[in-house]
């Protein structure tokens, strides 16, 4: 804005976008880098919005006769495949931060610099919801497995991971960045890093995918079309104050989500 008003402006600016603007600023810039910049959406298979604290999920009751398609006679009954709600209550956990931004912070600096702040709270809050899916994932899963070395991660223990999937394939793998960076060491990965600079693949296929805060002692194989729910509330939790007296907002930014693996067979560990 130019002019002999333009400073007129820009306080009316500030101060409408303070009292009105700003809370919704915060809260879509937040979810912007919950959602851009996390690789969380991409390796959830569904998202399930609940309105409470515990949550009954559903889940097939598998049997031998689930894993094979059997011929029919005329007049026979058809085998059936259950799908029950689950005994066990899935609890809905709070993660959120609080926001303490001072009147400088905001009147004196430039909208996308204090987006840049804002999107990686939102980064750091989407790692944190990473991390609780990743134990979910690690305490249920069709299977664990070792390497053959202990502490050593080789190639072909790669293989021998992708060959516990069966019905589902190994779409993605999970690793830590120390664990991520020993894979990307590997001979067999040169050709692989090279032609993929943006998405690294594995030779047969499936994406890996660094995770911060993750351990180095385990990586994690999963199909992401069938392996993670996502159960959460409708949206961010945004609150807002204001400390006149040292010119302060205070805006806390929070969630409650929970996840479960869906199907057990999708997921599977490999310890190194």
């Amino acid at each position: 804005v130019k002019g002999a008003g333009s400073d007129r402006v820009e306080k009316f600016f500030w101060s409408t976008e303070s009292a009105v603007l700003f809370p919704e600023f915060v809260s879509r810039v937040v979810r912007q880098g919950m959602e851009e910049e996390s690789i969380l959406p991409d390796i959830t298979a569904t998202v399930t919005n609940f309105d409470g604290m515990d949550y009954r999920s559903i889940a097939s009751v598998p049997t031998d006769d689930d894993k094979e398609l059997k011929r029919v006679e005329e007049g026979a009954g058809i085998p059936t495949t259950s799908i029950r709600t689950q005994e066990n209550l899935v609890k809905l956990h709070k993660r959120g931060r609080m926001l303490v931004a001072s009147y400088e912070a905001i009147r004196r600096q430039r909208l996308d610099a204090f987006s840049a702040v804002l999107r990686a709270v939102g980064v750091r809050l989407a790692n944190a919801l990473l991390g609780q899916s990743i134990l979910s994932m690690k305490d249920n899963n069709g299977s664990s497995i070792d390497t053959a070395a202990e502490g050593v991660l080789t190639y072909a223990d790669l293989t021998k991971l992708y060959g516990e999937f069966s019905d589902f394939d190994m779409t993605t793998v999970l690793a830590s960045p120390a664990a991520a960076a020993k894979i990307m060491g590997m001979e067999q990965m040169q050709d692989m890093a090279s032609a993929q600079p943006s998405t690294i693949l594995l030779p047969f296929g499936a994406q890996l995918r660094k995770c911060a805060g993750m351990s180095s002692e385990y990586l994690i194989g999963l199909d992401k079309r069938f392996a993670l729910e996502m159960i959460t509330t409708d949206d961010l939790l945004l609150e807002t104050d204001k400390l006149i007296d040292s010119q302060l907002d205070v805006i806390t930014v929070s969630i409650r989500v929970a996840f479960r693996v869906m199907l057990n067979e999708a997921v599977h560990v490999l310890s190194l």
